[in-house]
């Protein structure tokens, strides 16, 4: 006996044999009627919709465009509107025995199985009436010790979910004689409490979540399963799968999160099976007809690479008369660099406005001006927030992100080879990171899709409607003593506003600002450790990777390889630097930078070391230089070592040539950093065993060639102008 009492009880829960052994009638889900409330349609109410249609629910929505009543239900007692209009809607279905009615709220609660599954597990528990269950008791404490006692799971009524056929829960609402501000959950509770109302009614709780899941008081319970190829909430301690989700009290984010999968939003098989859905086609639209987008754009430290982020804006792929930009510059170092830029572009868009530091403006009371610059212009019909630290790259983002169609969603940025990104994934209890189980798989595309989360920056797009509408007021970064981004973030939420982050594509990525250097001339040569993919697009030859993959490598003399390596940015940067700094060695043979203090082929030169830029140049060589190395001289590998690394200047006046030498090196490599024809006249390198000689050098290409006893070679005279040439001995 007590075996088949623990069989019957496994049954219920996993739904796999009927109660008792006896197989009930089986409902058909023609007779089951989902009700639910909302006054508005928010995107939690559109996420409740979707789920709903994926399982193909009827569902009877009461109160559109009605006036709520029910008081804040989210801070204290009330809700007691609901139970008036569903009684109200019952009425209609009092006399229908078989109609089994389902009555969830909405903004908070999505579908996790269909109404076959539904109904079955609504049949194991052989009651009329079926509420959901809880961790907590509210809104009335003293109410405890009335309470059933039971062996496991919640125990307490929630009255954001419950089922049961139409006339048992018609005879219950239509008991409510109180007004819409009262509590209905304490409507629901008292009735439960009472053993003849209870034993009348046939009710019970789902104190197991075979049905109702809440979250409030259970995320320790609650995992994520992918089952059969689809998304399913899983209760561990129960071992149970919920048919119906509600994030209840706090819990909101977290059922934001499970959204992102359940019930069809994203699998490993199929990927995203929502980011298509409703989405905006521009393949008709002439430029005049494009939304009018505000950018807003914030330079709030020095930021490398400033002048590419500029550079963005301007080749962005859209219609630049349906752009206002907002520019708020808080650092000095930029002003003249905005100044260039507004004085070269401002007739380019629809209108341009400029905040300097002058004006003493915070970075919340700027943020806040920007978002005001679009919610007071009728026509605005988009805002984006851009930080100079994003480098968007991808000119088709405003037209991607307009695209989706959100009310506000980010671009997902990161940056290099970090986990650092525009977004959380998830946020504890005082509303700071907290990482997310999905969040590194995001980061590193290995999930790919359009992401609910609670916490974007930097980046974002925002629907004008919603900034005139939702978020009105005008302290939407301001209003807490917050960071502004967070402040923004938590208004957001606070209003029921999904953020969205998508990585479907690749936009670019964040910008390391932390301890960026401004006192050279050209700051950004030194960020190749901090910003490699930056320094990259900016100082390497457009060209250098076809060195792998094409027939560009020439071989002017035997065993001396010519290829391109470094952008004509870089060279006129390098060469700029080292002419600002100035101190050349004058050519002379005793050189106190040596450790011997003499040097047998002197040149007028100067060192890296001398600049402060032998760390960077070394990383240079091993990035760059070492694998052009292993592909032209195969089974040499090297460390790209170099003790000797400096930019020599040939002039007809100073120093026009360069006597023959062998090289102290294992190789040699000679960048041009100028050119023939333009900056000078002559120069080149001959190599004498082979009577070979480079007499036109192109500027960015790099001359490589052994070292020691079997290249003996010379500088060749030049005889107008200035030539520069970077020189690295490798390996010595």
């Amino acid at each position: 006996m007590c075996l088949l009492v623990l069989l019957v009880g496994a049954c219920v829960l996993l739904g796999s044999c009927w109660a008792a052994g006896a197989e009930p009638r089986a409902l058909s889900p023609d007779n089951l009627l989902v009700i639910t409330v909302a006054t508005s349609e928010t995107e939690g109410f559109k996420r409740f919709i979707r789920t709903a249609k994926h399982f193909n629910y009827t569902i009877k929505v009461l109160g559109l465009g009605e006036e709520w009543k029910g008081g804040d239900v989210a801070r204290t007692v009330g809700g007691g509107q609901k139970v008036r209009w569903l009684k109200k809607e019952l009425e209609r279905h009092a006399d229908k025995e078989d109609l089994i009615v389902m009555f969830v709220d909405s903004y908070d609660v999505i579908f996790a199985g269909p109404p076959v599954e539904l109904l079955k597990k609504f049949l194991y528990f052989n009651h009329k009436v079926i509420f959901a269950a809880e961790e907590f008791l509210w809104p009335d404490e003293s109410l405890e010790d009335l309470y059933p006692p039971i062996h496991s799971g919640k125990p307490y009524l929630n009255s954001g979910g419950f089922i049961g056929y139409a006339s048992y829960i018609n005879d219950i609402v239509q008991q409510w004689k109180f007004k819409d501000d009262d509590d209905d959950q304490l409507f629901y509770t008292q009735i439960y409490l009472n053993p003849e109302l209870r034993e009348k009614y046939k009710i019970t709780l789902d104190h197991r979540s075979i049905i109702f899941q809440n979250l409030n008081g259970a995320l320790d319970e609650v995992v994520l399963k992918f089952e059969r190829g689809k998304a399913r909430v899983r209760n561990i301690a129960q071992d149970t799968l919920p048919v119906i989700i509600h994030g209840n009290g706090p819990t909101k984010l977290q059922l934001s999160y499970l959204g992102n999968y359940i019930p069809n939003a994203w699998t490993h098989e199929t990927g995203c099976g929502i980011c298509d859905e409703d989405m905006l086609d521009f393949s008709e639209l002439q430029d005049e007809d494009y939304p009018h987008v505000t950018i807003g754009v914030f330079i709030l430290q020095p930021t490398p690479f400033f002048q590419e982020f500029l550079d963005h804006l301007v080749t962005l792929d859209y219609p630049h008369d349906q752009l206002s930009l907002f520019i708020y510059n808080r650092e000095v170092y930029h002003e003249k660099h905005i100044q260039e830029f507004w004085e070269k572009y401002r007739e380019d868009f629809y209108t341009v406005k400029v905040v300097g530091p002058e004006e003493e403006m915070t970075e919340g009371e700027a943020r806040d001006m920007g978002l005001h610059m679009c919610r007071q212009n009728p026509d605005c019909d988009y805002y984006l927030n851009l930080d100079s630290d994003v480098a968007l790259t991808n000119p088709e983002t405003l037209r991607i992100l307009i695209g989706h169609n959100r009310n506000v969603i980010a671009p997902m940025m990161s940056r290099h080879g970090k986990l650092w990104s525009n977004f959380w994934g998830a946020i504890n209890s005082e509303g700071y990171y907290s990482r997310s189980e999905d969040y590194i798989d995001i980061v590193q595309l290995k999930r790919v899709g359009i992401w609910n989360v609670p916490y974007i920056s930097q980046v974002y797009l925002i629907k004008g409607e919603i900034l005139r509408t939702q978020l009105r007021h005008k302290n939407v970064f301001t209003r807490l003593q917050m960071d502004p981004d967070m402040i923004f973030c938590k208004n957001i939420r606070e209003k029921g506003i999904f953020m969205y982050v998508t990585n479907m594509d690749d936009f670019g990525r964040l910008v390391t600002t932390t301890n960026y250097n401004t006192s050279h001339l050209h700051n950004d040569l030194w960020q190749i450790f901090s910003n490699p993919e930056d320094w990259r697009d900016k100082y390497i030859h457009e060209n250098y990777s076809q060195i792998f993959t094409d027939d560009i490598v020439q071989q002017p003399c035997p065993d001396v390889y010519w290829f391109p390596v470094l952008s004509e940015e870089a060279c006129d940067h390098l060469v700029q630097e080292l002419e600002h700094y100035g101190q050349w060695s004058g050519g002379k043979h005793e050189d106190t930078r040596l450790s011997g203090g003499y040097e047998n082929v002197p040149t007028v030169d100067i060192h890296m070391k001398q600049v402060n830029f032998e760390r960077e140049w070394l990383k240079f060589l091993r990035e760059y230089i070492a694998p052009v190395t292993e592909k032209l001289y195969p089974g040499y590998y090297t460390k790209a070592e170099a003790v000797m690394n400096f930019m020599v200047r040939y002039r007809p006046d100073e120093q026009p040539s360069l006597r023959p030498h062998h090289d102290s090196s294992t190789f040699t490599i000679n960048i041009a950093l100028n050119t023939k024809g333009v900056d000078y006249e002559g120069g080149g390198c001959r190599f004498l065993r082979y009577n070979c000689s480079v007499e036109s050098p192109r500027k960015g290409w790099s001359l490589m060639h052994p070292g020691r006893l079997t290249h003996f070679h010379e500088g060749l005279p030049t005889t107008r102008g200035t030539r520069y040439i970077m020189v690295s001995f490798v390996d010595p």
